[in-house]
This record gives structure tokens, C-alpha cells and sequence, in this order.
């Protein structure tokens, strides 16, 4: 049986098949500290009680049917009110999108601004990109950033690759790497996709700019949050957010995200959800339209999730930072945002017990596991050379006990390579 070429193509998720390796050794009895998917272990990190029983509620009162394909009205309207009030971006509820979380609104957005052939800019390491490209066709330019700027794209390494593209998908905080956008940094790139679209012609396809600000509620100490059209209003009519409550609410099994943005596009992006079919479960989304007004709920609940999370990111922060100090090839940047940590193993070429050469960060990740019972993702997974030694460090399914054993298991299993 022959299938079409995208599909033969395709490659699956790095990251789930890590993932699901990991949890099947865990269901088997072993103890490993699992730092692999961007998920949260409700029993370590439950959703907010208000809207759990909010769910409850809503499957009881019987909203068991099909949504409105663009989502319900009172959804949309709590998300254009939490956005104005949060944010300050003013957006219709006719101009949001609601659908089962934020990765079928990403493909919704290139399938409605890109052709096959088009180029879509993005940097390495980001999540996903280049496998929306394959899936829509695209001309996938990945731009390689740097440790020196937190892996944060600059307007510098982006401004070659920007005439005659489409989209251009940008992330912040940054999955993998924890780290977010500076106001200025942020401003320059903004500038750029204005004098971009200022130089195309009449008819001609504008550089849409993609902006993925799922963790934008989870940032730590004097971490600020910046987004494009707060900072250059004269961009709304080329900015597509992705938001939700996956992250910032630890519900990333509850499936609601919603993007809002030019009408043309959103118009175009429910077309193809609602062919799809890819909504969020009506009950969710009768439950999240009022939990989301509940202003006392909601910061009480992302004021202790944010620190347990931030908590978790330092003690392996500190962790790594404790062995670069004793002379290890280690290193770590830190924790901004999100659910990261940027982690430096620079033990490549080094020799195991056994006699392996380690030679790629997929062969270090598999030592990790069985060494130091620790999982990791490296970059690679990201985009990135499958010889650079960075890895991302997922704390939402480890507890910090967990998380506290690992490190002295992680410190064995470098002493043991030669």
C-alpha cells in the first residue's frame, strides 16, 4: 500500500517518542525522573479546583453536543475580556478562534496564509516549525540563534531571510529553551516585518508574523512579557496570537486554546477547523468562559503554580550550576519562563563504561536514561545539529523530590564516562 509523499516523509515526534519510552520503563517499574514532554503530572500540578468543578458541572448540565465551530460566544467574549484586561490588546470575540488547544490553531495558520513553495522563517531551536512546514508545503528557513542571546532570535539574524516570505513564527516565552523576548530585542524584529510589508506591493501576500504566547502567563522575578502590537500597533493587521489555558492553567489535557487576529485570516483559519472538526469538547469550553472571570481563582492558582514551577527550574538550575563550579562540562541558562531549562552537556566523544563512544546527544540521551535515570530532550529534536550540547529540561511531570535525586545520579554518570 502506497501512501502520499508528505506522509511517507514525515517524520513523527522526536519528543513523544522519547516521551513514551521513557513512560513505558516507568509503568515497568522503573524510577526515572522524567524531564521529557512539556505535560504536567496532575498529580504533582492539578488544574485549578474552580474549574474542575466547573467541568463537572458542565458535562452534568448536558452540554455533551457539538460547539459552534469558531467556539461558544461566552468563551470568546471571556477571551477578548482576559486579553484586553491582562494584556491591553483589544480584539472583537468575532476576531478569536477556539479550538483543542493551540497546535490546531498553529496548523490552521499556515494552512491559511501559506502555499506549497512559500517560506516560512522561524528560529532553532523552536517547537514544531519545521514539521508544519512539511505538512503545509512550505520552504522551511530555520534560523540558527546562540547561547549568547538565550537562544532568542535577533532582528540581526533575522532581517537576511525576511523578503519575499510569508510567516514568520516566532515564540515567548521559547519552547524548548525558557527563555523570552527583551522589549528591544523584540521592537527591532517588529520593525523589520513593518518595513517588509511597507516595501511589498499592491496584491502582493504580506509577511504574516505568527506569535505563539502559550506560556506568556508563566514568567519569573522582573521577567516582562512583551508581544508585537502592543509594541507597534501597526502591525495587528499581520499578527496571528496563539493563547490558551495548556500551559499557564496545567491543563494541557483539558484542550482549549484559541487564537485571535486579522479578520481575513481568522475568518479563513475557522473554514478550515471547521472542516476539521478540531474543537475544543463544549463542556471545557462552557467551564473555561467562567473560570476565566474569576479573577481571585485565577491569580490565586498561577501565583502557587507559578512558583512550585519556578522552584523546580532553580533547584536544577542550581544543580548544574554546582557541577560547572567542580569542574564538569556542564551548564545551564537562567529559567525566564515556561516550563524550562536550558541544560549544557558537553561530554560528546567521551567514553562509557562499556566502551561507547558518546557521538550524538541522541546516543548521550539514551546513556542518560539507563545511567543516571534521567530523560532529557537535546535540541536536536528542535532543529538544532545532533552534535550541539544543549537539551531541554521539562519539569511539569517531575516532582522536586524526584528532581533533587536526579542530580547527584546525573553527576555518577558523568564520573563515569572517560
Amino acid at each position: 500500500m502506497q501512501v502520499s509523499r508528505m506522509a511517507g516523509s514525515l517524520i513523527g515526534s522526536e519528543i513523544i517518542k522519547i516521551g513514551n519510552e521513557v513512560n513505558d520503563m516507568i509503568r515497568k517499574g522503573e524510577q526515572i525522573c522524567n524531564l521529557t514532554i512539556g505535560d504536567f503530572d496532575p498529580a504533582i500540578f492539578p488544574i485549578p479546583t474552580e474549574l474542575q468543578h466547573e467541568i463537572t458541572a458542565a458535562y452534568q448540565a448536558g452540554h455533551t453536543n457539538y460547539p459552534p465551530a469558531n467556539g461558544i460566544a461566552a468563551l470568546r467574549e471571556a477571551a477578548t475580556a482576559f486579553t484586553k484586561e491582562r494584556l491591553g490588546l483589544a480584539y472583537s470575540p468575532n476576531d478569536v478562534l477556539v479550538a483543542g488547544g493551540s497546535r490546531p490553531l498553529i496548523y490552521a495558520t499556515y494552512l491559511a496564509v501559506v502555499d506549497p513553495g512559500d517560506k516560512v522563517v522561524f528560529p532553532v531551536p523552536s517547537w514544531n516549525n519545521n514539521h508544519y512546514c512539511h505538512l503545509s508545503g512550505a520552504e522551511a528557513v530555520m534560523v540558527e540563534t546562540s547561547p549568547k542571546n538565550n537562544f532568542m532570535p535577533t532582528a540581526a539574524e533575522l532581517a537576511p531571510h525576511l523578503a519575499g516570505a510569508t510567516l514568520l513564527a516566532l515564540c515567548s516565552p521559547l519552547n524548548p529553551t525558557g527563555t523570552v523576548f527583551t522589549k528591544e530585542n523584540l521592537a527591532a524584529i517588529c520593525d523589520l516585518v513593518v518595513a517588509e510589508n511597507q516595501r511589498r506591493q499592491p496584491g502582493e501576500k504580506p509577511l504574516y508574523l505568527l506569535y505563539d504566547q502559550i506560556y506568556w502567563m508563566l514568567t519569573f522575578g522582573q521577567t516582562g512579557h512583551f508581544d508585537p502590537v502592543n509594541l507597534r500597533p501597526e502591525l495587528r493587521d499581520y499578527v496571528i496570537y496563539i493563547d490558551g489555558i495548556s500551559k499557564c492553567l496545567a491543563a494541557t489535557g483539558v484542550r482549549v486554546g484559541y487564537a485571535f487576529g486579522p479578520a481575513v485570516v481568522i475568518d479563513k483559519m475557522k473554514a478550515i477547523l471547521g472542516h476539521v472538526g478540531a474543537w475544543a469538547p463544549k463542556a471545557e469550553q462552557v467551564a473555561t468562559a467562567k473560570f476565566l472571570p474569576n479573577t481571585p481563582a485565577v491569580d490565586g492558582f498561577v501565583d502557587e503554580f507559578k512558583d512550585n514551577i519556578q522552584r523546580s527550574l532553580d533547584t536544577l538550575h542550581h544543580g548544574l550550576q554546582e557541577l560547572k563550579g567542580a569542574g564538569y562540562p556542564v551548564d545551564s541558562i537562567v529559567p525566564m519562563g515556561a516550563i524550562y531549562l536550558t541544560a549544557k552537556l558537553a561530554v560528546l566523544g567521551k567514553t562509557t563504561a562499556t566502551g561507547q563512544v558518546l557521538r550524538t546527544t541522541k546516543e548521550l540521551t539514551s546513556y542518560l536514561i539507563s545511567e543516571a535515570r534521567l530523560a532529557l530532550v537535546p535540541f536536536s529534536a528542535f532543529g538544532t545539529s545532533d552534535t550541539a550540547p544543549w537539551f531541554r529540561m521539562s519539569v511539569g511531570g517531575a516532582s522536586l523530590d524526584s528532581i533533587e535525586a536526579a542530580l547527584p545520579r546525573l553527576r555518577a554518570a558523568l564520573d563515569a564516562l572517560k
